[in-house]
């Protein structure tokens, strides 16, 4: 039934239902608001349907089809290994109809009101929401915009077939014999390890110094070893110029050191950053300030200069996760029902799905010096835990940072195996306020890589009890 344009009253309008706005929403529903999510695409927005579930889905097919055929020292000899890439993209969109289902399940059983379609704001009060059918216009005494973001396209690398972003990525019809990836970042070198496992020639862009430029070179170093090993080729200081297309594939031509190559590949995939998704929805004409790049500005309830209006995820600044979107929504939710929540990003976790994993919360050692503080540090390796060698991943280490005069944990680095599942623990130590003593004295399970972060503790105090103190 379409609805006609008589105005539709509303407590609180969020735009977006990604895991910013469908969380926002849920917590503006606890609090006793009306709510309506509007959405033009999917429930979940980019992460649950394009972005960090499906690529998470297939980095696991990817390291599961490595295991199998190279797991011989374990006694493990697989004769023949097969991937099926129809059965693998099948699991995939499984994981992903499941969450999207639950997201779904999750508004409906809060009282939200969804509807589909673009939005476009009229005044601080009113937003028209258009779709092929119809138009509504809404008014909303409140709005969250949790807009998201989309892929930066470079005007030499125009998205086609074959040149493709990350969501393209996750659904090609094959696995590629060769592929060339653009940038170096998280989400480039997450999908590059990904099709290394699976099979693909990967060869990797990077316009700076090195990959994975938000890492410690410690970290990187480790799943740099880890990719050569895969065969993957990495060119740094590099600069993309230019594709040409052909019936079969691509040649992509990039600069070196002064000296111009060509690598031929199946596709070309670019991965150089992510654009905030706050223009052609009406939001000059309401009077918001905008910062540098696109962002929003906002204050520490995520609320806008237009003082009903509040903006969170990857429209304000701020690195660009999942978590801190949701972490974000519930702030603004909170403020807007009168409550005196404000964002605390004292320990932000952040995680790259490498192989190994990367994974780091608070502050490293640079960045603590840089704001005056000081510290200590200290690491323990993974090949020094008897789980990890149990599970023949001995590569990496956990590192600790420390205040000096009183062992206050101000931030944490971890290369390895499960390190985007341990760094949790790390990251309530650093909200908690608690010291490398409370971990140490902290009795952790054995045998589990957990124990690492114990042992890292132990270090940092002169006390390490599996490896001999220098």
């Amino acid at each position: 039934m379409v609805v006609g344009d008589f105005p539709i009253e509303i407590d609180t309008l969020v735009v977006g239902a990604g895991p910013g706005g469908y969380v926002a929403a849920i917590r503006a529903a606890q609090t006793g608001q009306k709510v309506t999510v509007v959405e033009k695409g999917q429930l979940g927005g980019v992460c649950l349907n394009v972005g960090c579930i499906p690529s998470k889905a297939l980095i696991s097919v990817g390291h599961r089809f490595e295991q199998a055929k190279h797991s011989d020292d374990m006694g493990v000899v697989a004769s023949e290994v097969k991937l099926d890439w129809a059965k693998a993209q099948e699991f995939k969109d499984g994981v992903v109809k499941k969450l999207v289902g639950g997201v779904a399940g999750l508004l409906k059983g809060n009282k939200i009101d969804v509807v589909s379609g673009e939005a476009y704001f009229v005044d601080a009060n009113t937003v028209r929401v258009i779709n092929e059918d119809s138009a509504q216009t809404y008014t909303f005494k409140n709005a969250i915009l949790a807009t998201g973001s989309r892929p930066v396209e470079i005007p030499t690398f125009k998205f086609t077939k074959r040149v493709i972003n990350s969501s393209g990525a996750l659904s090609l019809p094959e696995v590629p014999g060769k592929l060339v990836v653009i940038g170096g970042g998280y989400i480039g070198t997450e999908l590059g390890s990904a099709f290394a496992n699976l099979g693909s020639q990967v060869t990797i862009i990077e316009g700076g110094k090195d990959i994975l430029a938000g890492f410690e070179k410690q970290m990187t170093q480790i799943v740099k070893k880890g990719l050569k090993k895969k065969g993957v080729e990495i060119a740094v200081n590099a600069s993309a110029k230019g594709v040409e297309e052909t019936e079969t594939g691509v040649i992509v031509t990039y600069e070196v050191g002064g000296e111009e190559k060509n690598v031929e590949a199946d596709y070309v995939l670019v991965t150089v950053g992510r654009r905030p998704n706050t223009d052609e929805i009406g939001l000059e004409a309401v009077g918001i300030e905008f910062a540098e790049r696109g962002l929003l500005k906002v204050d520490k309830q995520c609320r806008t200069n237009v003082p009903n209006i509040y903006a969170i995820g990857d429209i304000v600044a701020g690195p660009q996760l999942a978590h801190k979107a949701s972490y974000e929504g519930k702030v603004a939710a909170e403020a807007i029902a009168g409550e005196h929540s404000v964002v605390d990003y004292l320990a932000i976790p952040a995680v790259c799905f490498t192989d190994p994993e990367l994974a780091t919360v608070g502050l490293n050692e640079e960045q603590a010096k840089a704001e005056g503080l000081e510290v200590k540090a200290a690491k323990f390796p993974f090949a020094a835990n008897g789980r990890a060698l149990a599970l023949n991943a001995t590569d990496g280490f956990v590192k600790l940072v420390a205040r000096k005069e009183d062992g206050l944990l101000v931030g944490a680095q971890i290369v390895g195996a499960g390190a985007s599942d341990m760094i949790a623990e790390m990251g309530l130590a650093i909200e908690a306020g608690m010291t490398a003593e409370d971990i140490a004295l902290t009795i952790h399970a054995h045998p589990t890589l957990g124990e690492i972060t114990m042992e890292a503790a132990e270090v940092l105090l002169g006390n390490p009890i599996h490896i001999v103190s220098k």
